[in-house]
């Protein structure tokens, strides 16, 4: 009986942990990926997503929000000069983004590009893989835009 217990438990603990799990640089992105270098043209780069999904952001570390997909909707591998990195959001609705960037850290946002636009901002960005969620704050998904820049 003891054992049976543990089981159930151990199954419960990783079913509450799923969703922060969910979110992995190794799946596809559902939107394509990108290599970038410092000066890249054309700047703004910028590419059409469907953002949201069906996992809560704020079950990953920070203070993300939003709901987002399993996958990344976009991989950008970067290789950094002296341009700050810039990743924005432009849609109708209230978009939020999530970042895991190269150095395994995530970074997130919500209405700093304006009141329903979400921008993240790497000053002295590193070299490496960007993953990036656009996530939506409600239950539904809605067109938008990722733009990346160099351009503050």
């Amino acid at each position: 009986m003891m054992k049976k217990t543990f089981v159930l438990a151990a199954t419960a603990a990783l079913l509450v942990a799923g969703p922060a799990m969910a979110q992995s640089a190794h799946r596809t992105a559902a939107f394509g990926e990108i290599r970038l270098s410092s000066g890249f043209t054309p700047d703004p780069y910028s590419v059409e997503i469907t953002a949201g999904g069906h996992i809560d952001g704020s079950d990953l570390p920070g203070s993300c929000l939003g709901n987002i997909g399993d996958a990344p909707d976009f991989e950008v591998t970067y290789s950094a000069g002296s341009f700050p990195l810039v990743f924005r959001t432009i849609s109708r609705a209230d978009t939020t983004l999530v970042i895991n960037g190269p150095d395994g850290r995530w970074y997130c946002d919500d209405d700093s590009f304006g009141d329903l636009d979400a921008e993240v901002r790497f000053n002295r960005p590193q070299s490496g893989t960007y993953d990036i969620w656009v996530g939506v704050i409600g239950d539904n998904t809605a067109r938008a835009t990722l733009l990346i820049t160099e351009t503050p």
